[in-house]
């Protein structure tokens, strides 16, 4: 694509594909591709605002922007990194070629000047942008992003709860955006039904369009008496409807109905975006526009009602739990003091798996080919053949998800199993198996990338909840082992003041650099999550360490390094 004058009206964005660069290494153009991917109208839910997902998670800071930093990778030399400051190209300088060719630093605050209303001003003057998580790090697939990571929380609310799995059940949740889209699909995987509601039935649309939902109803009563009917009869189904979600949980409580289990995705992370009851779209919108301040009063005291109304649900017997969009925080702070009687759904479900360096692993194939991705899924099936559970996922994969943007797979791979895979990937492009080289990233939301207090770090065993020292080693260390893109965080996922993280990227060109690389990013990112786990005392942790071979100073451990064979 080239670039248009940055007066011009908003353009459509899709990244190139194929084999032939634009940029003068692979790690270059593999930003350039992954930040126009993030910008494709497939992908992107404002793509003419810049925002990929999560209410105000943009890419870049202005078209300006855009154009100028597309300009400076496709100039970037091989020892040079460009920085990126809150979506905004500051600066080239002269590195060496195993360093981050992009290094990026979105929404950080000191931390007395961290609050919503001080980063809201300074957005208002354009001098900052609010990255989201993936998206300010160019590393969003679309919805498929969070789909496993989704599956893997309803698949343990399955096993933990309701004997096994969801058939049977009925799940009740709210926000089908980029991130939330993924429920209703993880749910019907899993066996059970979701009923989801959305206040903007264009977002519903969009994930019927995409397959990650089932059918629409047209009316809140028609929507319930669908999904009781759906669970009775043992069908795996999703329906969507329309209305606020407080309206929802109101009237389930009006009918004394009980779902099994109830969460939530809504945008409640951002004041402005979550939108309040009584409201219409386009109410909405003129109020956010002409009486902010009070916009956000209003959407709080919404949240306060959406929170009471899971609480009553609760205490009725539905299992409830937090997904991570701070929507308890916002309520506790308005008043409700029993906002945290339902647990998130790290503590509740995923820390084991963050005690092993499990998380969301995830890769796009540059050449634009289904094909490189199924070729992929063969490959890691042989290379992990005792693995059931992923080659569960990979079939599931391949036969319900649609890919949007470039071609892309997600996977959660723990400490040993990423470098392995990272590894395996170089191989498949250095044989030509795949036509081109293949961008390897994964989620922020991981075992050592974060530091939230009330999501990734709820509940620490040692109390360390909000230390973000973690999130920072992680950015350091990947950017000490050679990932090509790095970056740093502030509020993604719940919002300014509340958390701090990191993500990486690194591309696997088929080079023996690459090889390189690959083996020590892939090994030292997970085996951030091992250290912090096992430094706050998890047993599980502990033991993947000695496994591993990870030195831990402090328990007097002498072993070599993990170390990845070819």
């Amino acid at each position: 694509m080239t670039a248009t004058p940055s007066n011009s009206p908003p353009r459509v964005v899709r990244a190139p594909r194929g084999n032939r660069l634009t940029c003068k290494t692979w790690q270059a153009e593999a930003a350039l591709r992954m930040l126009m991917n993030n910008l494709d109208p497939e992908v992107a839910e404002d793509p003419a605002n810049l925002i990929v997902y999560g209410g105000r998670g943009q890419a870049v800071r202005s078209w300006a922007a855009f154009d100028a930093t597309v300009a400076a990778l496709t100039q970037l030399e091989p020892d040079e990194t460009l920085l990126m400051q809150s979506g905004k190209p500051v600066g080239v300088l002269r590195t060496h070629p195993d360093a981050p060719r992009v290094l990026l630093a979105n929404s950080n605050l000191v931390p007395h000047w961290a609050t919503q209303a001080h980063f809201d001003e300074l957005a208002r003057k354009g001098l900052i942008m609010f990255g989201q998580m993936t998206a300010g790090s160019w590393i969003y697939i679309g919805t498929q992003g969070i789909l496993q990571g989704t599956f893997e929380t309803f698949a343990a609310c399955g096993r933990q709860h309701f004997g096994g799995d969801l058939r049977g059940r009925w799940v009740v949740t709210a926000g089908c955006g980029g991130m939330g889209g993924a429920q209703p699909l993880a749910v019907t995987l899993n066996g059970g039904v979701c009923l989801i509601a959305d206040v903007d039935a264009s977002k519903l649309e969009r994930r019927r369009k995409d397959r990650y939902l089932d059918e629409i109803c047209p009316e809140l009563d028609v929507a319930i008496d669908r999904a009781r009917q759906a669970a009775s009869a043992g069908e795996a189904r999703s329906i969507g409807v329309a209305v606020n979600v407080v309206e929802l949980l109101e009237r389930l409580l009006q009918r004394n109905l009980t779902p099994d289990a109830l969460t939530d995705q809504t945008s409640a992370h951002d004041v402005h975006s979550y939108v309040p009851a009584g409201l219409s779209l386009a109410e909405a919108a003129a109020l956010r526009a002409s009486a902010p301040d009070e916009y956000a009063a209003r959407s709080v005291s919404t949240m306060v009602q959406h929170v009471q109304a899971m609480v009553h649900l609760l205490e009725r017997g539905s299992v409830v739990f937090d997904y991570g969009n701070n929507l308890r925080q916002r309520a506790h702070e308005a008043g409700f003091a029993r906002a945290f009687a339902f647990p998130g759904f790290v503590p509740a479900y995923i820390r084991p798996e963050f005690c092993l360096g499990r998380g969301p692993f995830r890769w796009a194939a540059l050449s634009g080919l289904a094909e490189d991705i199924y070729t992929i899924d063969a490959a890691l099936l042989e290379l992990f053949p005792q693995d059931a559970a992923l080659g569960r996922w990979l079939s599931m994969a391949r036969s319900r998800v649609q890919f949007q943007g470039l071609p892309a797979r997600i996977c959660w791979l723990g400490l040993g199993q990423r470098a392995r895979a990272g590894v395996l990937f170089n191989e498949l492009v250095r044989t030509g198996r795949v036509a081109a080289p293949i961008v390897i990233g994964r989620d922020h939301l991981d075992c050592g990338s974060v530091a939230s207090p009330n999501r990734e770090t709820e509940g620490m065993l040692d109390g360390s909840d909000a230390i973000s020292d973690w999130a920072l080693l992680n950015a350091l260390v990947a950017t000490a082992s050679g990932a090509s893109w790095v970056s740093f965080h502030h509020g993604g996922g719940v919002g300014i003041g509340y958390s701090q993280h990191a993500g990486q990227v690194i591309v696997a060109d088929g080079s023996p650099e690459a090889h390189a690389r690959l083996t020590r990013v892939l090994t030292n990112d997970p085996a951030l999550g091992v250290l912090r786990h096992a430094d706050a005392g998890y047993e599980r942790a502990l033991d993947c360490a000695s496994r591993e071979g990870l030195v831990l100073p402090m328990s007097g451990a002498s072993v070599p390094a993990a170390k990845v064979k070819p």
